[in-house]
């Protein structure tokens, strides 16, 4: 199989075309980094420290090259390719400390002298499956804890981000065999999954699914991030045009191709009228430098066709709803409502700019409405109202909620993850993805001619 990636903004722009070594020569690649793996470890923290550091610093200094090849190879605008670059960046020099963080701890023995440890160690390989909307932040903030406790790692990335995990894995400069790429599709991720110590995985539900089954029946520690149908709850004493704004933002922003993205926008009481008319013309004023293409045309394809289905099915078109005719795989941000409750736009991550306007009479009902998927990733929350704020965010299922900003946003020094089967497994990011990475032992130590 050879690996294709295309300029979605260009569909005739190859960005990269490279061989796929297939499931035998996938596991060839973990043997390799499970070789290598001990040799990374006794290296120690100061090494591993270092070597993170440093790649931090190739980020850096190939920020406006990574930038470039962001956009020409995923169509992410230039400004959130640039700032996904500096995330990455940071990324990396955060978990550069984690190698000294502790590994265990000692405790008291139960009677008599001795001691007991407690110590976390690695698994081994690591083996990662990463999509293309954030080519390199993801595969960076799954691989830079992996490494630092010291397992080593094999990433699969989509096809359509291949040329950005190449060139990233280049730059990093790590020794050889630590951090490995496996460019290809599906036979490539079964075989990882079958072979990895260890297996975190973004992506879509239904192959997030399978991943959890082949790792489980093996028993090997998984998590897996799955996407979210994500709500906005607007009460009538938000600010109504920050609220647009930020609505519009977390819907089209990157073409909504976010697994934070917002899709549902549920108006309490009065509000519905006010942030209507505001959100659809924020929507109107946005242009391809916030939204961009959408990743290939199979994806403008379903878009376009579950828009035209629900105005089919009676819904009505308050923003967008277009294709933009131009050279890519370009849609108009898009607003609809009166949209059936059965239709897939509620029921269903479409993974674009597309969003549905809905009525609720109060918060009780906005809620109900929220919760009332099982893809509860993110929600965002708008109010002046403190107490209603954390109302809503104790009642809210979702695994992140944030008050009076984007659901879009992500803070990658703390835990990253959804409710229900949004997520399945431990949280990423944070300093609790490297419990995540690691295995608990239990050591007994006691005098030597010690009886017990």
């Amino acid at each position: 199989m050879t690996v294709r990636s295309y300029n979605p903004a260009d569909p005739s722009d190859l960005v990269v075309s490279v061989d796929a070594p297939g499931a035998f020569g996938t596991a060839a690649l973990v043997e390799r980094a499970r070789t290598a793996q001990p040799a990374w470890l006794a290296a120690g923290a100061a090494a591993r420290s270092t070597a993170l550091t440093r790649a931090a610093e190739a980020v850096e200094a190939h920020a406006e090259e990574l930038a470039a090849l962001i956009v020409r190879e995923v169509g992410k605008p230039l400004a959130e390719a640039r700032g996904e670059v500096a995330r990455t960046a940071a990324i990396w020099r955060y978990y550069a400390q984690a190698p000294y963080a502790p590994s265990g701890a000692a405790h008291e023995t139960a009677a008599g002298e001795g001691l007991l440890l407690t110590r976390r160690r690695p698994y081994g390989v690591a083996g990662l499956i990463t999509p293309w909307n954030f080519p390199l932040a993801i595969p960076t903030w799954k691989a830079a804890p992996a490494l630092a406790v010291g397992n080593t790692v094999v990433l699969k990335p989509a096809p359509e981000g291949t040329a950005c995990a190449l060139r990233l894995a280049e730059i990093t400069g790590l020794p050889e065999d630590v951090l490995t790429v496996v460019p290809g599709g599906p036979e490539e991720g079964n075989a990882l999954v079958s072979a990895a110590d260890v297996v975190s995985f973004t992506g879509s539900t239904a192959v997030g699914q399978a991943v959890i089954a082949r790792t489980t029946a093996r028993g090997v520690p998984v998590q897996a991030e799955m996407g979210g149908l994500n709500a906005a709850l607007v009460l009538p004493d938000a600010d109504i045009d920050q609220a647009a704004g930020h609505l519009a933002a977390a819907i089209a922003g990157y073409a909504g191709q976010k697994c934070t993205a917002t899709s549902r926008v549920i108006a309490v009481g009065a509000a519905y009228e006010p942030l209507r008319d505001a959100l659809a013309k924020a929507l109107a004023a946005i242009d391809d430098s916030v939204c961009g293409p959408v990743i290939n045309e199979p994806a403008l394809t379903r878009l376009t066709g579950a828009i035209d289905s629900a105005r089919a099915a009676g819904a009505s078109v308050l923003a967008g709803g277009n294709r933009v005719e131009r050279t890519g795989w370009f849609i108009e941000p898009t607003l609809l409502a009166d949209v059936p409750a059965s239709d897939p736009l509620l029921t269903e991550e479409f993974f674009g700019p597309v969003a549905v306007m809905l009525r609720a009479a109060d918060l009780d009902e906005a809620v109900a409405i929220a919760n009332s998927t099982s893809h509860s990733l993110a929600t965002s929350v708008h109010t002046r109202d403190l107490d209603t704020a954390l109302a809503a965010a104790d009642r809210l299922d979702a695994g992140m909620i944030r008050v009076n900003a984007p659901s879009s946003g992500v803070d990658f020094h703390l835990p990253f993850g959804g409710a229900k089967s949004a997520s399945y497994g431990a949280r990423e990011q944070g300093q609790a993805v490297l419990d995540f990475y690691t295995a608990g032992r239990t050591v007994t130590l006691l005098p030597a001619g010690t009886a017990r």
